[in-house]
């Protein structure tokens, strides 16, 4: 099963994702959390620091998957079911550089890297946040991040056999309910 959950910040997407991928896991199999997000200052720090004290004794192993998520996994068993939160962090680390530079294509190949990664996995959850409801106009590289970020989440949503929104605390089904069923029993 792959899963796709996308929402706003603290919308409760990731505390979700991480119950829906216990769900998954098959009996004896690895639990991942593929972590993408490279903390630059002390918020990040905070929000890294409070997901991990949310899957605390839930039986994840972390992968750092800041960069190349398919080098990252290599070591992984893919029978085990994962966790990818999240594809704005993956794409931010990838477009914007260390040293300043910015690959607008990159998009291209997170794209690329996360549908190879589905199709080698057990059962996966990928995490990407809704940054498109607003009718602000940005700049343009912003611009090109939310294009970007757009491309793999639609590339994403079509792979998957369930897309979720999660907004204002409440979990919306897009596609795939009927295979849902199962997993999602009991988790209200």
């Amino acid at each position: 099963m792959k899963i796709f959950i996308s929402g706003g910040s603290k919308s409760g997407k990731s505390l979700y994702a991480q119950r829906l991928s216990r769900r998954l896991r098959k009996p004896g199999a690895p639990l991942y959390y593929l972590a993408t997000m490279i903390p630059s200052d002390e918020e990040d720090r905070a929000r890294v620091a409070r997901h991990q004290m949310d899957r605390d004794g839930w039986g994840f192993e972390t992968v750092e998957a800041g960069g190349d998520i398919l080098a990252a996994v290599s070591m992984c068993d893919m029978r085990g079911a994962f966790l990818l939160d999240s594809v704005t962090a993956l794409l931010a680390n990838a477009m914007f550089t260390p040293d300043g530079a910015v690959e607008t294509g990159a998009y291209k190949t997170i794209a690329r890297d996360i549908t190879q990664l589905t199709d080698r996995a057990g059962d996966m959850v990928i995490v990407s946040d809704y940054i498109y409801s607003d009718a602000v106009v940005y700049d343009e590289l912003t611009e090109s991040f939310r294009r970007g970020l757009a491309y793999i989440d639609r590339r994403l949503a079509a792979e998957c056999d369930a897309v979720m929104e999660a907004c204002c605390g409440q979990i919306i089904i897009h596609k795939g309910a009927e295979k849902m069923k199962d997993v999602t029993y009991g988790m209200d």
